[in-house]
């Protein structure tokens, strides 16, 4: 191939895009037809060559090269003599067309042609090119330095020979290359929908995006809030992506875009870029924390453990506790009120129970316990056995699956239809939700330890608790 990459768009990825290609040695020419835009893509590359050079990460003469091997024009016939042209322009169906109708008068016979969409359909934008087999999806992630996962998205007409190039070129990049079908939102935007649309849901039942944020984070293990992260992503982008999804899979219910974003984008709250989304970046945020004085002042509980409570096994060796008769299967007892882990039904379907608790990724690590409590007495109970564990207790409405163990369930279920669905197999799945999405785990993997015929019966409680089919346990659980 020749070495000579041509990156079509300044923005965000498409300047990371550059960096990380010249960062392999290859020259690169970054092309776009606002003057405005080089300058921004220029300021952005410093910026992130910059970092690296303050953490150590790349030495002053290294970075100088890398900048230099990269030129910036506004002319797109300078795309004409490179080997691999990515392009990297707005998420929308007709610019892409014309942009690729330009490259295929120009672009040297043997060049590939790729695209970074993130869910736009490959061998639909082919159509615009005089060689479609050469043509093929290259989807980056951000911020692409850093993130290692790329999306190779073959086409109905891409030659194999061109996928297995791109993903040989992107091993040498330093890049997790997974192969991909060309579906909408391929692997990780398609089953990262209900990552961001149950956040949205809470949202909308007036929970506080703080404790949204603070639960999946905190509890969930996972690196970013669902809602300050599609702040970052930029409300545009991301119900762009969910409509995308939800147009080319129905009628899978569960990946419908949800209302309460789009009324962020009817007020244009876009996010971080536009100063609000869901929080104001002009304002101090929020914190989902429960005020834990009165508790740091009682005794430490007295807890009990029923003989089959395997759900509390990560109990032992922390706090003193004692065997349990009389209370219901698979609980424990704090100070008389009856705590268990949620499975999916409601505090008010459970009238056995004080107290349930959601999902937690680590009970070793997490710095918070997340419940639902029936009254003040047991959301006392509950802030003791925080406290007695020296973590945050973070109070949520009773509501079916809580946050965590319904957002998890979801995104297996996500998952699980694309294993269904043949997109990949459930390997490079999990592969791409880590690399792509820096998930704690991969969610399939997650789903097994948890156990298929529970997360099943979890699903259900939830589907039953809001009569809503979007939480229909996939077909794919099944072959977990």
């Amino acid at each position: 191939m020749n070495r000579k990459v041509a990156v079509i768009g300044a923005g965000t990825m498409g300047s990371g895009i550059g960096q990380v290609a010249a960062t392999a040695g290859h020259e690169v020419v970054v092309i776009d037809r606002d003057a405005s835009a080089l300058d921004r893509g220029r300021q952005l590359l410093a910026k992130s060559i910059g970092a690296l050079v303050a953490r150590s990460r790349l030495d002053r003469d290294d970075a100088d090269t890398i900048v230099a091997r990269i030129g910036w024009s506004q002319e797109l016939g300078d795309a004409a003599d490179a080997g691999l042209i990515i392009e990297a322009v707005l998420e929308d169906l007709d610019v892409k067309h014309r942009l690729f109708a330009d490259l295929g008068a120009l672009a040297a016979r043997d060049a590939i042609v790729a695209s970074n969409t993130s869910s736009l359909s490959i061998s639909e934008m082919a159509r615009s090119l005089r060689h479609p087999e050469r043509f093929a999806g290259l989807h980056f992630f951000n911020p692409v330095p850093a993130m290692k996962l790329v999306e190779v998205v073959a086409g109905a007409e891409t030659n194999p020979v061109v996928v297995e190039q791109l993903t040989r070129l992107m091993a040498a990049w330093g890049k997790h290359a997974v192969a991909v079908k060309d579906v909408p939102g391929f692997i990780v935007n398609r089953v990262a929908r209900p990552f961001y649309a149950e956040a949205f849901l809470a949202l909308d039942e007036g929970i506080p995006a703080a404790l949204i944020d603070d639960a999946i984070s905190s509890g969930g293990g996972f690196r970013m809030g669902p809602l300050t992260l599609a702040d970052m992503i930029g409300h545009d982008v991301n119900y762009a992506a969910a409509r995308s999804v939800f147009d080319g899979i129905s009628p899978h219910a569960r990946f419908r875009p949800q209302p309460a974003q789009a009324r962020l984008l009817d007020e244009g709250r876009l996010g971080r870029k536009s100063g609000r989304g869901v929080y104001d970046y002009g304002a101090a945020e929020k914190t989902g924390q429960v005020d834990q004085t009165t508790a740091s002042q009682r005794p430490a509980p007295q807890i009990a453990v029923a003989q089959d409570a395997q759900d509390f096994l990560w109990l032992s060796g922390r706090l003193s506790t004692s065997p349990a008769t009389g209370i219901p299967a698979g609980s424990i007892s704090v100070d008389g009120v009856i705590v268990a882990k949620g499975d999916g039904r409601t505090l008010d379907q459970r009238r056995e129970v004080d107290v349930l608790l959601d999902h937690v990724h680590d009970h070793a690590i997490s710095p918070v316990l997340i419940a639902s409590a029936r009254d003040e007495r047991s959301a006392a109970a509950a802030a003791d056995l925080a406290f007695a564990l020296d973590k945050r207790l973070l109070l949520l409405p009773d509501r079916p699956g809580q946050i965590v163990l319904r957002t998890l369930a979801q995104l297996v279920n996500g998952a699980a239809d694309a294993v269904e669905d043949g997109i990949a197999p459930a390997n490079a799945i999990d592969e791409a939700m880590i690399h792509g999405a820096n998930y704690p785990r991969g969610p399939l993997a997650w789903a097994r330890d948890f156990g298929p015929a529970r997360l099943k019966q979890t699903l259900l409680h939830i589907a039953a608790g809001t009569d809503d089919l979007l939480y229909s346990p996939s077909r794919g659980l099944d072959r977990l």
